[in-house]
């Protein structure tokens, strides 16, 4: 008789830090958990894709009327709803991808534990839920700039897909490593609202950063990683360059926190299915 011979395959990770080709193999899963991630977040609500809308719209109101009118903050000779709504837009990439890429892996930990797959599709799709988002309200942006006749210098609208490409970089280096320390230290959870509000204050959003008449203090709050990106964003509606100073050390700090978040996510991800 002849002898069986059992063969083991084990099915691992690779050892490089960013394996596109991997990546690649695997990119109908950044489909399924995208559109699974849309559809539960406004599955059974009455007014469904409309609160991607609704939500920067009501923070756009409230802060024109304390901060515009009450306060009458400076807004580099935009009409302040303008201004504000401008900044929300691309910030609630951040907030919003954020959020969701942080608490990413805890969320899928039962489909973490039964199949291999490269992990970082996970954070990376959370943050593509967070593009939706903002694709909707930027209908509502346009309407906005036509309402208020904002001129807008098409010559240089190239500055605003470079700015939503900054925003995902700045949300993938603070999301994968945040989904990374959340697996293991579930405090983290309760952490992230609270560092997401405290980076919208101490980012140019509601204000702009010539505000601040200490340069040091402008300084500290250009290492924003979305400090670039929101003023990037309003260049074409502003026409002015913001300070290269200020752009790149938020494009430093962008570099970095992306490079962290990879490298610790890469590192640790070998006991998501252990810890999750």
């Amino acid at each position: 008789m002849s002898q069986l011979r059992e063969e083991e395959f084990i099915i691992e990770p690779t050892g490089n830090l960013f394996n596109f080709k991997e990546i690649w193999h695997y990119r109908e899963l950044f489909y399924f958990f995208t559109w699974r991630d849309i559809k539960i977040k406004y599955k059974q609500t009455m007014l469904g894709f409309l609160w991607a809308i609704l939500q920067p719209l009501l923070m756009m109101t409230i802060f024109t009327l304390f901060f515009g009118r009450a306060l009458n903050i400076p807004s580099q000779n935009l009409p302040y709803p303008v201004y504000v709504f401008s900044g929300l837009l691309i910030w609630n990439i951040f907030s919003t991808g954020l959020s969701n890429a942080a608490n990413s892996m805890v969320n899928n930990a039962s489909i973490i534990k039964k199949i291999y797959f490269p992990r970082l599709i996970v954070p990376v799709s959370s943050i593509l839920v967070a593009l939706f988002d903002f694709l909707m309200a930027l209908i509502l942006f346009m309407s906005i700039l036509i309402f208020y006749q904002q001129p807008v210098s098409w010559t240089i609208i190239f500055y605003w897909p470079f700015a939503m490409l900054l925003s995902v970089i700045a949300t993938l280096g603070l999301g994968s490593w945040l989904a990374a320390l959340n697996v293991k230290y579930r405090d983290f959870r309760y952490v992230i609202p609270f560092l997401i509000q405290v980076l919208f204050f101490l980012t140019p959003v509601i204000y702009p950063i010539t505000l601040l008449k200490y340069p040091m203090l402008q300084y500290a709050l250009a290492t924003s990683p979305m400090y670039v990106a929101v003023e990037f964003f309003r260049l074409p509606l502003t026409g002015s360059l913001p300070n290269l100073d200020l752009v790149w050390i938020s494009l430093g700090s962008n570099i970095v926190f992306l490079l962290i978040g990879l490298i610790y996510f890469r590192k640790t991800e070998d006991f998501f299915a252990d810890i999750a």
